[in-house]
């Protein structure tokens, strides 16, 4: 599938924080029902994509934040960080709106934060996704991932999430690219 070229993954700034919750919250509205209750849908947004929340990581340094913009339109976002064990990196977030998705789009979020950790010499990236989100689990499949284990993880007001841990070597394929080039 070759990717439409009038998108462009940027560095997110001041401005972009609400307009990213307020894309958050359409896209996990559209998406999550079905797999968590609405209710819990509402605790994970106020816990996750506050201005303030989100501020507080890009001040700290404790995390990346990438907008995805096509034709100049916001339209997905990333967010990655520094894994818990040495040399590996976490995808904490990817999220593409629905009119967006299934065109390459998040592949290519997905590739820009490979080489993130590639170039900050990570050799493992990985990511917590609900077991029942079937279409994202194949999506992470299809660019690589597999299944390293499951998680349930208490996550405070009576709520869970029950989650696939993925992950990807990005070392070992950089390593291939360099061969193939």
């Amino acid at each position: 599938m070759s990717i439409p070229a009038n998108f462009r993954i940027l560095p997110l700034r001041d401005a972009d924080i609400e307009p990213v919750c307020a894309l958050a919250r359409e896209i996990w509205l559209q998406h999550y029902p079905g797999i968590i209750t609405v209710a819990q849908i509402e605790y994970m947004l106020a816990q996750r994509y506050s201005p303030d929340a989100i501020r507080m990581q890009l001040q700290a340094g404790e995390a990346w934040w990438d907008k995805l913009e096509v034709d100049g339109e916001l339209c997905g976002f990333a967010s990655y960080e520094h894994g818990v064990e040495a040399h590996t990196m976490k995808l904490d977030k990817l999220y593409v709106h629905q009119l967006f998705r299934g065109k390459g789009y998040g592949a290519a979020l997905m590739e820009h934060v490979a080489k993130a950790a590639e170039r900050q010499d990570m050799d493992t990236l990985y990511l917590q996704v609900n077991k029942y989100n079937h279409g994202s689990v194949a999506a992470y499949l299809r660019t690589g991932f597999r299944v390293a284990k499951t998680v349930k993880v208490d996550i405070g007001n009576g709520f869970f999430m029950d989650d696939y841990v993925m992950e990807k070597n990005v070392r070992r394929e950089a390593k291939m690219r360099e061969r193939c080039t």
